[in-house]
C-alpha cells in the first residue's frame, strides 16, 4: 500500500452581494466570498490537499479562474470532479482535516452539514472528514474580518 500526504490552503476578500458559501453550505451573513466560483475556501483548501497528494497538479491547473463555464460554479461540483481524477490514477482518500480561520460568523453549528457535504462530494463517509473552525484573536485580515481562510490536509492511499 502506498499513502501521500497533501495539503492545501485558500483566502478569499468578503464582499458585498455574495452569498457566504462553505463546505457547501450557505451560512447566513452580511457578505459573502469574492471568487470566480461561489468562492467556498474550505472546498478550495481540500481540493489543493487531494490533488497535492496525488501529485496531480493545484486547483488553478484543474478549475483555471478565468474559464467562463466555471463562473458561479458550486465547489461542491469541482470536489467530485477532483475526486475522478485521483481515482482515475488509482488513488482513494482515506480521510481529510480541514480548518477554516473565520472571526465571524460562528461556524460550529454548520460544521456537521460541511463535512457531510464534502463526504458526499468525495466519496467517501463523514466521519473520513474532519471541519473545525477558529477566530484569529482580532488579528490579521481573519481577524479584521476583511476575508476567510482555510487550510486542509489529505491523506490518500493506493494499492
Amino acid at each position: 500500500m502506498e499513502y501521500r500526504v497533501g495539503t492545501g490552503s485558500d483566502a478569499h476578500g468578503l464582499a458585498d452581494d455574495r452569498a457566504l458559501i462553505l463546505g457547501g453550505v450557505a451560512i447566513p451573513h452580511p457578505r459573502g466570498l469574492a471568487g470566480h466560483s461561489d468562492g467556498d475556501v474550505l472546498s478550495h483548501a481540500i481540493i489543493d490537499a487531494v490533488l497535492g497528494a496525488a501529485g496531480a497538479g493545484d486547483i488553478g491547473m484543474h478549475f483555471p479562474p478565468g474559464d467562463p463555464s466555471l463562473a458561479g460554479i458550486s465547489s461542491l461540483l469541482l470536489l467530485e470532479r477532483t475526486a475522478s481524477v485521483i481515482g482515475a490514477d488509482g488513488w482513494c482518500i482515506v480521510n481529510v482535516d480541514a480548518t477554516i480561520l473565520a472571526q465571524r460568523p460562528r461556524l460550529s453549528p454548520h460544521v456537521a452539514d460541511m463535512r457531510s457535504n464534502i463526504a458526499t462530494a468525495l466519496s467517501v463517509e463523514p466521519p473520513q472528514i474532519s471541519v473545525k473552525a477558529t477566530t484569529t484573536d482580532h488579528l490579521g485580515f481573519t481577524g479584521r474580518e476583511e476575508g476567510i481562510a482555510a487550510t486542509a490536509v489529505a491523506l490518500l492511499s493506493r494499492s
